[in-house]
């Protein structure tokens, strides 16, 4: 029998079919545009929420000073700045990628399209 996860799974599949029905209206390069909007607003806040758990395993590292409890004040500061030093690393691979394809960030994108028939009436 289905257990829960497999039912939930085909009830968000049939619930969003009727999307991929409508999708022949819908606008590619403005989809594509505020997905990459979407994307850039959240890498500063990703960043940042890094920080705050890089501190916050700081300050449980200070604060656990006379307990001997610095395992896990120090478990969340490497915690923290893996997650810095990987976002920061491919943030800063892509911006090397585009600078040297040429490819900037500002510059909209136009995807490739299937030409139609026009019917002559």
């Amino acid at each position: 029998m289905f257990d829960m996860k497999k039912t939930a799974l085909v009830s968000a599949i049939l619930f969003a079919a009727p999307l991929f029905a409508f999708a022949q209206g819908a606008d590619i390069p403005g989809l594509v545009t505020k997905a990459g909007n979407l994307l850039n607003s959240l890498i500063p806040l990703l960043i940042a929420l890094a920080l705050v758990i890089f501190f916050w395993g700081l300050i449980k590292y200070i604060m656990s000073a006379g307990e001997g409890g610095h395992g896990t004040g120090r478990n969340i500061m490497i915690a923290g700045i893996v997650a810095l030093f990987i976002m920061v690393t491919i943030w800063g691979i892509i911006r090397l990628l585009q600078n040297t394809l040429g490819v900037g960030g500002d510059q909209p994108i136009n995807p490739p399209y299937v030409p139609q028939l026009q019917q002559n009436r």
